[in-house]
């Protein structure tokens, strides 16, 4: 699993997940989806483009996206099978298009919106939970390097791990720029019966308290964020803690574009950034290690 929507972080929320749609089609952003029920028919004008999943064509300014996805589809693998098919092949037009697709796929393939997300947020939780999807190994190693019983998580998009902290029982806070996202999130952890607290907050001013949780995290938040962004997101989260700030990355050769990433870490780059992060400050401890990318741990002492 890659961020998927990348609404968690500062920039216009675009996309609201329970818009009004027509049975079988979503449209939003010069995107419109629809769910095939018929059979492919190849299209071999110069503007369409068939992969194995999906039909598109590009009319002036609206891209058309043709799909035969079923319902036990929908979950996080989607956002790789749109890479693949779509960005990877050219068809796609930068992180907006990305989103809409993403969007449309599950609004299209589900009649009602609370009913198709309810049943992408089952697929995806059944699959991260017995370790089936790509990110699975990231949410469970986050977990052990987390220190007490409350966390806020920083750009928390559809919010799988304060899902999956507050089924474990912690207090934990998930905050995403998307205000629509977040009221998504909270209605699905209703239904779920795992209770997160929701907030619409810009990453850089989280408007809770100082040191108001043991632990903050943000994971593959702050690659779609500039250098100067980033520094004011984890001296935020350095606020907000009172013991532990877990970061959480991807090693990529490239920043890929589809997913909003504008930034790339190695090793390197993390130790740099937490020696600058503790510099003056005598009691703050920084540390790196890699396992499905890197990580960089901040701790009072």
């Amino acid at each position: 699993m890659t961020d998927l929507l990348d609404t968690r972080t500062v920039g216009p929320a675009v996309l609201d997940p329970l818009a009004p749609a027509k049975t079988g089609v979503w449209s939003a952003a010069g995107v419109r989806v629809i769910r095939r029920t018929w059979p492919h028919r190849p299209h071999a004008d110069e503007h369409s483009r068939c992969t194995t999943r999906f039909c598109a064509r590009r009319q002036g300014e609206l891209l058309t996206i043709q799909h035969d996805l079923r319902p036990d589809e929908l979950c996080d693998g989607l956002a790789l099978l749109i890479s693949e098919e779509l960005d990877g092949t050219g068809v796609l037009n930068g992180q907006a298009e990305f989103e809409a697709v993403f969007t449309g796929i599950v609004r299209s393939t589900v009649d009602g919106p609370l009913a198709a997300w309810a049943r992408f947020y089952g697929n995806s939780l059944d699959r991260l939970e017995r370790g089936a999807a790509a990110f699975a190994p990231i949410h469970e190693h986050a977990q052990t390097q987390i220190r007490g019983a409350s966390v806020v998580d920083l750009g928390s998009c559809f919010g799988f791990f304060p899902l999956r902290l507050a089924d474990a029982g912690y207090q934990v806070t998930a905050t995403d720029l998307s205000a629509p996202t977040m009221r998504l999130l909270r209605r699905i952890g209703n239904m779920l019966g795992r209770e997160v607290h929701t907030l619409a907050a810009d990453a850089t001013d989280v408007p809770l308290p100082e040191d108001c949780a043991d632990t903050v995290t943000a994971l593959h938040l702050i690659e779609h964020l500039d250098p100067a962004t980033t520094r004011a997101v984890l001296r935020e989260a350095l606020r907000l803690a009172r013991r532990r700030v877990v970061v959480a990355v991807p090693f990529e050769d490239e920043p890929r574009a589809c997913y909003g990433h504008v930034q790339r870490f190695d090793h390197t780059a993390l130790v740099d950034l937490g020696a600058e992060l503790c510099s003056g400050d005598p009691i703050l401890v920084a540390a790196v290690h890699e396992y499905h990318g890197g990580w960089l741990i901040l701790e009072r002492h």
